[in-house]
């Protein structure tokens, strides 16, 4: 076996293996007395038809099947001879039988990115601040009354206001021409959710029922309707119908209404303030992760294998294809362009290909693998996730696909812990001269 390795970029190499005429002609032999137990071909009887017949009827099916085998056969060897440290499968462009017998493929490789790592113990790395203030828990008690609240007809002067349900009917327009797929009868508006946009509802605002709005509204040329993309779309807005919503008192008798163990609204103000606090602490973990990932991205640059982005690219999008979906629809439906969603996902994706390498060489500088210890309590906390038992939990993930994604997800989440406990945690400025007036009003 030859084999020959060519730099085509930093990270992309070219190899072409040629295999001895020997070994193919092994290997096409096989194929064809194989194929000679099972054919029948005119004027011949079964496993009768000579070899040079059998070659000239069923070389188009035979060289390819061939071919496919010597490239899985022979790749893992070719790159182990010239120690190429390659990332994901290969991409094999060419395959040739040549007239000396030989047979030769070029394989489009990858190769793992070579980078010193920057100093990642210690890290300085900003706390989250953990301290809930009068506006969110204002703001959890704000939906707490809204969702309590009963809709009620408005009267016919009644002019829109946040928290009204709006029925609306509505036409787009294009050169004063009407956009059957831009329009919609008696659809609900919600004021208040911005569902539809905070432009939207605020130019409903003040009107009332019967009334009329016309206005106009550029799209950029990449908005994820095609229809809409790139184009002044004038709008006519029609309003049928208005309920009020009307709230209850924020009183002790709504705390009880919210759980009966509340007895004024005071302890119902507590109780927010409290559960507000444990969601904070609880996705503390999460921030400081994303905190340490952002500041080892910032500190290390270096080139990222552009096919191992496509793939994570490639995976985003099928994501995105599956929550559509579930929703019964599909990227064309929903008005989503593919090449939009790649350029969209490319940030992102490159982002997560650097973090992985990034954690990686972390655990490689210091030794950090999985053990069965971490496997089961990893299985433990999906079986506790989901109700389940540890047992079905590994019939889960009992298919190598499925098992090998969860591993690298436990691994670099112990990658992870570790930084964490290595990091220099500072408060922030925010929350330094908040302690700081305390302490002097303490004073």
């Amino acid at each position: 076996m030859d084999v020959a390795i060519e730099e085509v970029s930093e990270l992309a190499r070219k190899v072409t293996v040629t295999l001895p005429a020997e070994d193919v002609r092994k290997e096409l032999d096989k194929k064809y007395n194989e194929l000679k137990k099972e054919v029948t071909l005119k004027g011949f009887r079964r496993g009768k038809a000579p070899m040079s017949i059998l070659k000239k009827s069923f070389k188009d099916r035979v060289e390819p099947e061939v071919a496919e085998k010597l490239v899985q056969d022979t790749y893992f060897d070719a790159v182990e001879e010239k120690k190429i440290n390659v990332i994901v499968h290969p991409e094999i462009q060419e395959t040739a039988f040549a007239d000396d017998g030989t047979f030769t493929y070029v394989a489009m490789v990858e190769v793992k990115p070579e980078f010193e790592l920057q100093e990642y113990k210690g890290l300085e790395i900003e706390k989250p601040d953990c301290d809930v203030t009068d506006t969110e828990v204002e703001k959890k008690i704000a939906e707490l009354q809204r969702s309590k609240a009963v809709l009620r007809s408005a009267e016919d002067d009644h002019a829109i206001v946040m928290d009204d349900m709006v029925t609306i009917d509505f036409q787009g327009f294009h050169n004063e021409k009407p956009l059957k797929e831009v329009r919609n009868e008696n659809f609900s508006v919600d004021m208040g959710t911005g569902y539809l946009g905070e432009d939207f509802e605020e130019r409903l605002l003040g009107v009332k029922k019967g009334e009329s709005i016309l206005y106009e509204s550029d799209f950029p040329v990449d908005f994820q309707n095609p229809v809409m993309a790139g184009k002044t779309i004038e709008f006519k807005v029609d309003v049928k119908d208005i309920k009020e919503r009307i709230k209850p008192e924020l009183d002790d008798e709504f705390a009880k209404d919210i759980d009966e163990k509340y007895e004024t609204f005071a302890d119902l103000r507590a109780a927010i303030s409290s559960e507000l606090k444990e969601e904070k602490e609880s996705a503390l973990e999460g921030d400081l992760n994303d905190r340490i990932m952002q500041k080892l991205l910032e500190m290390n640059e270096f080139p990222i294998p552009q096919r191992t982005v496509a793939f994570e690219i490639q995976e985003m999008i099928r994501q995105t294809e599956e929550n559509l979906k579930r929703a019964g629809q599909t990227l064309e439906s929903a008005g989503i362009k593919r090449e939009q969603l790649v350029e969209h996902n490319r940030e992102a994706a490159e982002k997560r290909v650097r973090g992985d390498f990034l954690l990686k060489k972390v655990a490689e500088l210091e030794e950090i693998t999985l053990t069965d210890e971490d496997l089961e309590q990893g299985y433990s906390r999906i079986a506790d996730e989901y109700n389940m038992t540890v047992e079905n939990v590994k019939g889960y993930f009992k298919k190598r696909e499925e098992l090998m994604p969860f591993m690298a997800e436990l691994l670099n989440e112990k990658i992870l812990n570790f930084l964490r406990n290595e990091a220099n945690l500072v408060e922030s400025e925010a929350g330094a001269e908040e302690a700081g007036e305390e302490a002097t009003r303490d004073a």
